[in-house]
């Protein structure tokens, strides 16, 4: 059996086994080796540790879970094999860049808006200063700066998949600010994108929270999203800016695989004759019933 064999049998067991106590001395008696031999060659093979890929594995349940369940956060944090709510949410914190509860109430509704079928905290170990990843399984994903492929001045930013086998996995990059100097105002933010191999979707994004962390506004290029190879092009988000608005946030979301590089973004003030690109994350609701008898077609 090679050692790629040992690593891949090691790697299945573990992921059959994530809801279990597991310890070092179990997965190495499956792969057969001495606790001490298997722990170099999971390393030398994969660059981390055994605690360090299973923490990685249950917290990317745990971003799962927290989009698409409505689990406590602390439930979560016990399933996933971590023995308080707080350390829960500084090990999550510090791979997605935002606390459980914000991060839940920041996808939810990205998310279920994207497909529509079927805190102010920054992540400091970013490469980009002022932006942060986050997403369903961010450490699938890379940003950093290019100084070769760019669309403006000398360096483009740029949001990567890396070894993305999850179906609908999505990571953006990202930063919130304050909206206080925004409110009443119809705000752009823009700027030119480029693509490579991306399957399924990429696009800008915006959002605007209340204090209470409802969302007041929010785009995210639903129905003309990105895919595929494209050349730099320019987008645009509009959304006014609501008084009751505490929170501001905007990006760059990739779903699937593949790669966006971003340039020359712009946040800016518009006059009121440019349309809002506002998506309705509700639909609307009728004055009065209807069909009551069931007669109509």
């Amino acid at each position: 059996m090679t050692e790629k064999t040992v690593i891949q049998h090691s790697i299945d067991y573990m992921e059959s086994h994530l809801q279990d106590e597991l310890t070092l001395e179990q997965i190495a008696a499956h792969a057969g080796f001495s606790p001490y031999h298997f722990h170099r060659l999971f390393r030398r093979a994969t660059g981390m540790n055994i605690a360090d890929y299973l923490r990685q594995r249950r917290l990317s349940q745990a971003s799962v879970l927290l989009l698409h369940s409505t689990t406590p956060i602390l439930d979560i944090a016990l399933h996933c094999h971590f023995e308080s709510q707080e350390a829960f949410t500084r090990a999550f914190k510090k791979v997605y860049g935002l606390p459980p509860g914000r991060y839940r109430q920041v996808f939810t509704a990205s998310l279920s808006s994207y497909f529509d079928k079927g805190e102010s905290t920054m992540d400091t170990s970013s490469p980009i200063k002022g932006w942060f990843l986050s997403g369903t399984h961010a450490p699938n994903y890379e940003i950093g700066l290019d100084h070769h492929t760019v669309h403006t001045g000398n360096t483009a930013g740029y949001l990567k998949s890396v070894n993305v086998n999850e179906p609908f996995a999505f990571a953006t990059l990202m930063q919130e600010f304050k909206a206080e100097r925004y409110l009443g105002k119809r705000m752009r933010f823009s700027g030119f994108v480029k693509t490579s191999h991306v399957h399924i979707a990429c696009g800008l994004w915006m959002r605007v929270d209340s204090a209470d962390q409802q969302i007041l506004q929010f785009d995210n290029m639903n129905g003309r999203h990105i895919s595929g190879d494209t050349d730099w092009n320019h987008y645009s988000i509009v959304l006014d800016i609501p008084q009751a608005s505490d929170v501001i946030l905007i990006g760059v979301l990739l779903t699937g695989t593949g790669q966006v590089w971003v340039d020359g973004f712009r946040f800016e003030e518009v006059d009121h004759s440019v349309a809002v690109t506002h998506l309705e994350l509700e639909k609307e609701m009728p004055d009065e019933p209807s069909n009551l008898a069931f007669e109509e077609l």
